[in-house]
């Protein structure tokens, strides 16, 4: 870790700051940008600490900070902007704090991040929970990783949630979850375009002549829509593409030259083929909603469960038309293994939905996220 100071930006800095609030040191606006204000709470904390209180965040203070932030904080903040470095510090920190958690990583992304798995449970009863397919729809990463984290705690502290015996759970189901499906393209909307990307001119074609990719872009580094890269129904998404205006690579609803083309599509579609998924849910925002099935493949079973997990969440049930029809991991899951497979939009609003609703967001889906661990069982 680099030494912080004011006038320092990064998801380092945001992360310290939340470390600070959570103990008590007001840093202002946790933005990831080193002021004053964030000055100053570190000098009070370092004061507090008997460290010299010069305002600077290195090793003495990293491990003040480290100490207390594992024993009394949470470890997933819920009120930053979650990046790719952010979730991948995240994860090790899980790992740290519960050294029975399974970690590996499912394949990369076209830029080589990783796309991590977390393995929640010991059970016989397999089921995949994945987000962040879409980069404007990154808040669908904070609420598996902050699920993950509540589900691990409350394993270690022999609880139950809403109702739930977490110990339970863990003997009969084992809960796959990959937090973040693109990486790539939830860098370009919260970090922007860096000049070092290998894409960096086609970036700008693709989005139309703009460097701003913060309000508009879903798709991975090459410009395709991964959520319409699976091979269910793919040659209707291409046709479709014309109704659209789309030609080529884009912000969004572009399929790629043909399915898995893109290592991140590719690599979700093998780690489910290298299972025994008894049931899978896609997060997506937003809308509040939930689809459950692809051209009537769906079958009772999953009509039934999806009654139930609208009746937890709140959420409506829908089922999807137009272009949004093909080509979708759920949409390739149902037609592939029979089995039930949903797609669930979380929020409400304009993507990308402001941090502010996660506590909405989550509270709506804890529950659903239990019930799905057990409920093929």
């Amino acid at each position: 870790m680099r030494v912080l100071k004011i006038g320092l930006r990064g998801d380092d800095v945001a992360q310290m700051q939340t470390a600070l609030n959570n103990l008590g040191y007001n840093p202002g606006p946790i933005d990831g940008i080193f002021g004053p204000r964030t000055q100053q709470a570190v000098i009070r904390f370092q004061r507090d600490r008997g460290l010299t209180p010069d305002g600077i965040v290195g090793i003495l203070t990293y491990g003040a900070l480290g100490i207390d932030f594992t024993k009394t904080t949470a470890i997933v903040a819920t009120n930053i902007n979650y990046t790719y470095n952010v979730m991948e510090a995240n994860i090790q920190e899980l790992q740290r704090r519960y050294p029975f958690l399974e970690v590996g990583i499912a394949g990369q992304s076209i830029l080589g991040r990783n796309l991590y798995y977390l393995k929640l449970g010991s059970g016989p009863n397999q089921v995949f929970y994945n987000a962040s397919h879409h980069s404007l729809e990154w808040i669908t990463t904070v609420l598996l990783m902050k699920f993950s984290e509540n589900f691990l705690q409350a394993y270690v502290q022999n609880r139950s949630i809403r109702g739930y015996s977490i110990r339970k759970i863990w003997d009969m189901s084992s809960i796959y979850i990959m937090p973040m499906v693109n990486p790539d393209g939830i860098d370009l909307v919260l970090n922007g375009l860096q000049r070092n990307n290998p894409f960096y001119e086609q970036l700008i074609l693709w989005n139309r002549g703009s460097t701003d990719f913060s309000k508009t872009w879903q798709a991975n580094n090459r410009g395709v829509d991964l959520n319409h890269n699976y091979d269910a129904s793919w040659q209707l998404s291409k046709q479709a593409e014309l109704a659209y205006g789309i030609s080529g690579p884009g912000p969004t609803r572009y399929s790629g030259p043909y399915p898995e083309s893109e290592p991140e599509s590719k690599a979700v579609a093998d780690f489910t083929r290298a299972h025994d998924f008894q049931l899978i849910l896609a997060y997506h925002s937003q809308g509040e909603v939930i689809y459950w099935d692809y051209q009537g493949l769906a079958g009772p079973q999953a009509q039934e469960i999806a009654k139930q997990f609208s009746n937890v969440s709140g959420y409506a049930l829908d089922q999807t038309t137009g272009i949004a029809s093909y080509a979708g991991y759920k949409d390739w899951f149902i037609q592939t293994y029979r089995r039930p497979g949903f797609t669930i939009e979380v929020g409400r609003g304009t993507n990308p939905l402001p941090i502010s609703q996660f506590p909405k967001i989550y509270n709506d889906n804890e529950e659903l996220l239990l019930l799905a661990s057990v409920i093929t069982t």
